[in-house]
């Protein structure tokens, strides 16, 4: 697979995305600055984590402006996968391309900690590797990741199965608790409505080595992986 790493002003998670699937996947991977137009060449667009120019505004509202996500944008409209991390996720959201928004942390604190997220959906191409309520350990580094939606939008979410991970306790115990930011319903990711989209705020790309403390993120990239090749293949 070929994998393209969005650099935006400001970014810094886009070198560990990088060394995730160069060096530890083994995949062909470049950066795209953010005003490139054309992503054609790519299979997997990463939005990787960190800050964009403009957040001072709102975490990716300005961003989403950028020349690059009419590129992202016609590369899910196509069916390629696109995967937002932290301010990824919070960029998709305010382009449109995932729905809700990104709000600061109930708590008004920059949070950067190891979480745990249940798996609530096996059947989309970032959690295929994954078991069904399986329980991951991967960190969180963000002062504005609680999600909300309205109502009506949760309630879409919910019954179409586009929550893929919740914040959850150790034993897969869904509890105000263990939620770091406020998000509602404990959302820690969701999907598009095609499924070939996701956007979560906790970076796998930072538990993808056991030195790192787990390698649980490696079952996302991995799943990426195997839903990319079968695609290619089929």
């Amino acid at each position: 697979m070929r994998f393209a790493v969005v650099v935006f002003p400001g970014t810094w998670s886009d070198g560990d995305c990088y060394y995730v699937l160069d060096t530890l996947m083994g995949q062909e991977v470049e950066y795209v600055w953010h005003r490139q137009h054309d992503l054609s060449a790519f299979d997997c667009v990463v939005l990787p984590g960190g800050f964009s120019y403009g957040d001072y505004l709102r975490a990716g509202a300005i961003a989403r402006f950028s020349p690059v996500m009419e590129a992202v944008a016609a590369h899910a409209e196509r069916g390629g996968l696109v995967y937002g991390i932290c301010n990824g996720f919070q960029i998709l959201c305010e382009a449109g391309l995932l729905p809700g928004a990104l709000m600061r942390n109930d708590s008004l604190q920059f949070r950067c900690q190891p979480v745990h997220l249940r798996v609530e959906n096996v059947d989309t191409p970032f959690t295929t590797q994954c078991d069904l309520g399986q329980v991951l350990t991967i960190p969180i580094s963000h002062g504005d990741g609680s999600y909300y939606a309205d109502a009506a939008t949760l309630a879409a979410l919910e019954e179409a199965g586009r929550v893929v991970f919740r914040y959850t306790t150790p034993g897969g115990v869904i509890t105000p608790e263990a939620n770091p930011n406020g998000s509602l319903n404990n959302i820690a990711g969701i999907v598009n409505e095609r499924g070939n989209v996701l956007g979560m705020m906790p970076h796998p790309e930072r538990a993808s080595e056991a030195l790192m403390g787990s390698e649980d993120g490696l079952l996302i990239w991995r799943s990426i992986l195997q839903s990319g090749v079968a695609a290619l293949s089929g």
